[in-house]
């Protein structure tokens, strides 16, 4: 007979490793975490720069942590290297490179159905990130330059000039960083970068007045061109500019197509759950950033996945 897992956890971030971790600690055991990437926490291994600064607070919301998981400020390695130990310490396993395509559920058993076969389970726990699909712009980009617009800072280099899309703390973060050996513009449709966290917003606001970057707020972009295998940007309240580089930082969007297939009501794009994160079928549960208003806040994530941990004891407890 195929194995059935006690818990198999969608999705390697924050919360997906705390509720293995928590129920590990619990006492639950044949716990299998699937990623889709080739390593845990693949959102922060894109989109953090290098030592980037990671707090528990993160944009200033205060949470007190409620598990076993005791988590402090640190920056991107750090934060790695944390992880790290939390799966290697628990005895959870975790299969990279395997992508869920959908969860069935037959009578108590869920079939997860994956890219290298269907794993079972008794309980799941879907945790996949917002940025694991980053927002596109709803224009066309010329073919020949996709490879000069891009969404995270893996491919920059120096001495380029780069236009980067966004208001919020990824388009502000990656702005400042590349203006370090860059000429760098940030181009935001909005007035203010209000969207950001107050550290960001002042170190942006410095940025500017000492002239390391420029900003163009209240402006928007229709379309790209090709200008002799550079980027002929489009602007609605500007005339046109050539840049080297296009970074776009405009967040990301839940899965809803992956979700609503398994079966989870949803209500204005995100998945409806209980105070226990538990969704309209018994024994699937949410958490991460699909679940949070702004999403990002690791502190939430971990008291998320212990909250889910603790409830699925209690339900194989009274079995």
């Amino acid at each position: 007979m195929q194995k059935i897992h006690n818990l198999v956890i969608v999705g390697a971030g924050p919360a997906g490793i705390a509720a293995a971790v928590e129920s590990y600690i619990l006492g639950l055991r044949d716990i299998l975490i699937l990623e889709k990437d080739q390593n845990h926490n693949a959102t922060i291994r894109k989109y953090y720069k290098d030592n980037k600064r990671v707090d528990k607070d993160w944009r200033g919301q205060k949470v007190e942590l409620h598990g076993n998981i005791y988590f402090v400020d640190g920056t991107k390695e750090s934060t790695l290297d944390f992880f790290d130990e939390l799966i290697t310490h628990h005895s959870v396993e975790l299969r990279t490179h395997t992508e869920v395509q959908k969860i069935i559920k037959n009578d108590d058993i869920f079939d997860v159905v994956t890219s290298k076969g269907i794993v079972k389970t008794r309980y799941v726990v879907v945790t996949i990130g917002r940025m694991g699909k980053p927002n596109k712009p709803d224009y066309k980009i010329p073919p020949s330059i996709k490879n000069r617009v891009n969404y995270t800072l893996d491919k920059c280099t120096h001495d380029e000039k780069i236009l980067v899309v966004g208001g919020g703390d990824s388009a502000v973060e990656y702005a400042i960083d590349l203006a370090e050996k860059n000429e760098v513009v940030i181009c935001y449709r909005r007035e203010t970068f209000r969207r950001a966290n107050p550290i960001n917003q002042t170190a942006i606001a410095n940025a500017i007045a000492h002239g390391e970057l420029k900003p163009y707020l209240g402006v928007n972009i229709t379309g790209l061109e090709d200008e002799k295998g550079r980027v002929r940007v489009i602007f609605a309240e500007r005339e046109p500019e050539t840049f080297d580089r296009v970074i776009y930082a405009i967040g990301g969007t839940t899965p809803s197509a992956f979700l609503q297939s398994s079966g989870i009501k949803m209500v204005e794009g995100k998945p409806v759950h209980d105070k226990n994160y538990m969704t309209n079928i018994p024994g699937l549960y949410v958490a991460g950033d699909i679940t949070q208003e702004s999403g990002g806040s690791i502190a939430l994530g971990l008291n998320q996945g212990y909250a889910i941990a603790k409830h699925i004891i209690e339900k194989m407890n009274d079995i």
